[in-house]
């Protein structure tokens, strides 16, 4: 860990001496505690126990895709700051040489790396699309996907909500615009019925991504405006600045367009998701409930421990 840094504070702080996050001396990459992995576990449970019978097929993927993939997907176009791809070596023994002096005077030594053909992945629905795709036309219900991953962003911070890498489960439904809209509304209030059931205070809003420059200003502005993405907001590090610890996205026809999706009827398929927030929603527990599990409202442990 570095000695010179500044000293983590506040909740992170808090979290740490109490021994559910390790510091590893980066903003935002974190060690998990067996307690606190425990507790992300049961909220996983709990949320197949709400989804869980709606047939969804079960997909786990690495925290990784193509890059090929990543770069048709238009990630690169909307969130390029938040970005994350994969390099190694690719020199010679003369390059070897030079990399290991340049890593013995504490020089930069990534000049010699080369771009592979693999990229971190910013949310688990990305790695699905091209899936889907190959697969050729949705049946008449369309189809229904349960999703779980790690996922990087780029934005290191002392915030612990907002981790570089973090575990996101997605439900993401593909079908009709009705298909996939009555999916998120059901959802929404799933959600929130879930989330109280957890006595943590919370609240759903109108939300967008955080897209990149002007012209995602303009995008931030009519996602908005169309309601295409809502938050469920749980105040961890800001009372003033809630987390969000769930997402319910409509995508309309963006994903359909780009990957070739195609309903049974041979037009072009919406999706839309609901996302969770494994670490977040472990967060907001700790932060509301207390860090001694044993004492947390018997309420509260009884959603999660049945």
């Amino acid at each position: 860990m570095c000695q010179n840094c500044p000293q983590p504070q506040g909740f992170l702080a808090e979290l740490i001496d109490n021994g559910l996050l390790i510091d590893t001396g980066v903003d935002g990459l974190y060690g998990r505690s067996g307690l606190f992995e425990e507790v992300v576990a049961q909220f996983d449970l709990l949320i197949t126990r709400y989804g869980g019978k709606d047939g969804a097929e079960v997909a786990r993927f690495p925290p990784a895709m193509s890059r090929h993939s990543f770069e048709k997907s238009g990630y690169l176009k909307s969130f390029p700051q938040l970005a994350g791809t994969v390099h190694s070596f690719d020199g010679d023994e003369r390059a070897h040489a030079e990399l290991l002096h340049n890593v013995a005077e504490g020089h930069d030594w990534t000049g010699g790396q080369k771009s592979t053909d693999v990229v971190l992945t910013p949310a688990a629905c990305y790695v699905l699309y091209p899936v889907v795709a190959k697969r050729g036309p949705l049946k008449p219900d369309g189809a229904l996907f349960d999703l779980q991953s790690y996922c990087f962003r780029h934005e290191p911070s002392k915030d612990p909500a907002r981790m570089q890498l973090f575990r996101m489960r997605e439900y993401v439904r593909f079908g009709t615009p009705e298909q996939v809209t009555e999916f998120r509304a059901l959802w929404l209030d799933r959600g929130q019925e879930m989330m109280a059931s957890l006595g943590v205070p919370l609240h759903v809003d109108v939300a967008n991504d955080p897209f990149f420059g002007r012209a995602g200003r303009m995008l931030a502005n009519n996602q908005r405006d169309q309601r295409l993405k809502f938050e469920l907001l749980i105040p961890i590090e800001s009372e003033e600045k809630p987390t969000a610890c769930l997402s319910f996205n409509y995508h309309q026809d963006h994903f359909g367009t780009t990957w070739g999706i195609e309903t049974s009827a041979g037009e072009t398929a919406h999706t839309a998701c609901v996302g969770f927030g494994m670490e977040r929603v472990a967060l907001a527990l700790f932060k509301h409930h207390g860090y001694d599990v044993a004492r947390w409202p018997a309420a509260v442990r009884n959603v999660l421990w049945p």
